[in-house]
């Protein structure tokens, strides 16, 4: 559509734009609240007046839209629109921050720094500028919700107005929202914005496939209009008769719901049969609307047969976003199963609105829920800012979309966690300190694992040891950002320590080779081993993975002249930073398959040629040996449904932080206390974890087989030599098999 308005044309339709922002706002401003709304809008209409959207409509437009969508369906106050008025101020146009907060105060200034985008990077910093203004955006959790409330509706009108765009942007833009900003609309309990920006999100992305099923739905609206009021005259007799006040409407399900189903079921939309939902929204109090809802629920059962399986109860145990109903399918007319909705008009309004409706009413009524609990853990995992970025959106993800499942304390306190959370997840749950301890868990009185996923319902009791240490291996099963950032935390404290004692080490080993430990000897070893910085050094030092042997070779070529003299020319500057710089990389230098973690031989499969670090599984061929796919690869669907039998799980690791398993054959003469004085030598010999221990003893010989977890062989030499030397030990050689 071409915009052709002229000047006083487009003055007037700013001015009844901005009137109908503040005739439809959440609630009643005063005089002082409209004097700054008023005042905001003036500063955003002279700062944009010189801009324009592709459109070609006026830019100030797109500010206004964005605080209807504040006000009207997300229900925020004064501050929230004067900040959503002035949201890319800063960003476009001469205002600073400084300006803002002078004007409006700290707390518009701190929300409106919250939405300005980080523009550049130093160039040096391999980092993705998308990742980082996600990770600023995400950090605000920490200070002020608002924020994300605010660049929700900045998105969500974006993706209204995209069709003046190039296809490239839409389709980056699109991504991005499905990828983070529809999965934190949900969350935040925002469900018609999430609805909306999938709707949208799949209209740019899949365009065919978006106009196919829009179309469907709407041949079939009529259809669905009937059914609706077949079922109401059902029911109606029966709740008016019991004096209660409510509405019946239908819910469609969303295009992107149904795509969604479409594809995880492997359907046609013919065959997705719960295409629209019956909801029941009821008047009641806060002391009858629990006893209400389930009298509801018998008045429908009365007339429709329950499937008994499809019950979910979020009135008695509401969902972590907040959200609370009633949801039963039932045998509707015709046949035909239907989904049946049953809540009140405040838990209606909690699920329309979210965030600002709960806590509209948690001010009335001070009712904690579980969205309160979900900020406070979420702001657990936003500790720790630093490290990659696009590690942080992801652990930050992990928290979003994820099914819940509840479990139970010892004390029989309920906890939510995600599905597929472990035992370790729920030990880091109860606390941080339990987590890191974490030995095993008693789940309804059975002793398993750590790495145990846990059901809905259990009962979880956490065995801890003060021996116990967190190991990368913790990695692979927990799925909580929580549980995540705690452990990574605890992985870079270690790795500090290793490479502090690595530091000691490298320069009592250089000194044996006649050679200083200067800050140009380290980066001459830093740009040998091809690693990044100084702590990479120390840390492989450290735990053994850089040996005598490869430290002689390092000197042999240093103190060959013409080697010497190319190397000088090709080498990096010396740069002080690389001796202080605080990281320990990944180095993806080994691929590994199953539970055992074995290297076996492979071929990457060249239909999405896989490397180091990308996420795989291992595919065995008839003729070819062992292929690795991508685990998102196009044709990983179709070989996990047909071949599941010759799939095999494979990870890239970094052998240098890896565990492994070794076996260890101890033989000696026995004495009292023998195996106190083996563990006691294992446990402090750099934290190595004992599997199990077999000894038996015979007229005085005794003999003996360990299984432990080592990061190498130089570690598991170590150890060696250490039980050699306890007295009465005889011989250790390493076995295969137990």
């Amino acid at each position: 559509m071409t915009y052709n308005l002229s000047t006083e044309e487009e003055n007037k339709e700013i001015t009844k734009r901005y009137k109908d922002l503040l005739k439809g706002a959440y609630q009643s401003f005063t005089a002082t609240d409209k004097k700054e709304i008023r005042k905001a809008f003036e500063i955003a209409v002279e700062a944009h007046k010189n801009q324009r959207r592709k459109t070609g409509e006026p830019y100030i437009f797109h500010p206004i839209a964005v605080a209807k969508i504040v006000a009207y369906e997300i229900g925020l106050g004064t501050t929230s629109i004067i900040s959503a008025l002035l949201h890319d101020v800063v960003e476009d146009t001469e205002y600073t921050l400084e300006d803002i907060e002078r004007l409006f105060g700290e707390t518009v200034g701190r929300i409106v720094n919250g939405l300005t985008k980080i523009s550049h990077l130093n160039k040096d910093n391999d980092t993705s500028l998308q990742a980082e203004n996600f990770r600023k955006m995400l950090l605000t959790l920490n200070d002020d919700v608002r924020v994300i409330l605010i660049k929700i509706a900045d998105r969500l009108h974006n993706m209204k107005t995209m069709d003046a765009m190039p296809v490239h942007k839409q389709l980056k833009i699109s991504s991005e929202t499905l990828y983070i900003y529809a999965p934190l609309a949900h969350r935040l309990g925002l469900y018609n914005i999430k609805t909306e920006l999938e709707n949208l999100g799949l209209k740019y992305t899949e365009p065919d496939v978006y106009d196919d099923i829009k179309q469907k739905i709407t041949q079939s609206k009529d259809e669905q209009d009937k059914y609706i009021e077949s079922f109401s005259n059902f029911i109606k007799k029966s709740l008016d008769k019991e004096g209660f006040k409510y509405i019946i409407k239908g819910r469609r399900k969303s295009i992107y719901s149904i795509r969604k189903k479409m594809l995880t079921q492997g359907v046609s939309y013919d065959e997705v049969y719960d295409k629209f939902a019956i909801r029941i929204i009821y008047e009641s109090t806060l002391k009858d609307e629990k006893f209400d809802a389930w009298k509801i629920y018998s008045i429908v059962t009365d007339h429709f047969r329950p499937n008994p399986s499809r019950l979910r109860d979020w009135i008695s145990q509401p969902k972590s976003t907040g959200y609370e109903s009633l949801h039963i399918t039932v045998m509707g007319p015709q046949g035909k199963w239907v989904e049946v909705q049953i809540r009140s008009a405040r838990m209606d309004e909690i699920a329309e609105k979210g965030y600002a409706a709960h806590y509209r009413y948690k001010n009335q009524n001070e009712r904690e829920s579980g969205l309160d609990d979900w900020l406070n853990r979420i702001k657990d995992s936003l500790e720790n800012p630093n490290g990659n970025a696009i590690d942080f959106v992801e652990d930050f993800k992990l928290n979003l979309y994820a099914k819940e499942i509840f479990v139970f304390t010892p004390n029989g306190d309920l906890k939510a966690l995600p599905k597929n959370a472990t035992a370790l997840d729920f030990a880091f749950a109860i606390h941080t300190q339990v987590g890191m301890s974490c030995r095993g868990a008693k789940i309804n009185g059975k002793l398993k694992p750590i790495s145990h996923v846990l059901n809905s319902g259990d009962q979880v009791e956490i065995i801890t040891s003060k021996n116990q240490k967190p190991s990368f291996g913790w990695l692979d099963f927990v799925v909580t950002a929580r549980a995540r950032t705690r452990i990574k935390n605890a992985l870079r404290e270690d790795e500090k320590l290793i490479a502090q004692e690595g530091k000691e080490i490298l320069i009592r080993k250089l000194k044996h080779i006649k050679i200083n430990l200067t800050e140009k000897v380290v980066n001459e070893l830093v740009s040998y081993f091809k690693l990044n910085t100084s702590k990479d050094l120390f840390f492989r030092i450290g735990n053994g993975s850089i040996d005598n042997k490869q430290l002689k070779e390092f000197a042999a070529k240093r103190n060959n002249t013409i080697v010497n003299f190319f190397k000088n020319r090709i080498k990096r500057n010396p740069n002080t930073e690389l001796i202080n710089k605080d990281e320990v990389t990944e180095k993806y230098d080994s691929l590994v398959f199953g539970k055992d973690e074995e290297q076996l031989d492979y071929k990457k499969a060249p239909c999405c040629n896989p490397i180091p670090g990308d996420k795989v599984f291992g595919f065995i061929t008839i003729n070819d040996g062992i292929k690795i796919h991508k685990t998102d690869c196009p044709n990983a669907v179709s070989l996990r449904s047909n071949y599941a039998y010759r799939i095999i799980p494979a990870k890239w690791i970094d052998s240098t932080k890896q565990e492994f398993k070794a076996i260890l054959k101890i033989h000696g003469i026995d004495h009292v206390g023998m195996v106190n004085e083996i563990t006691q030598v294992i446990s402090n010999n750099m934290n190595v974890n004992i599997h199990s221990l077999n000894i038996s003893g015979n007229d005085g010989i005794f003999e003996g087989k360990i299984l432990l977890s080592v990061k190498n062989k130089t570690q598991l030499q170590k150890l060696s030599d250490s039980i050699k030397k306890i007295e009465g030990i005889d011989k250790v050689d390493r076995i295969y098999k137990l």
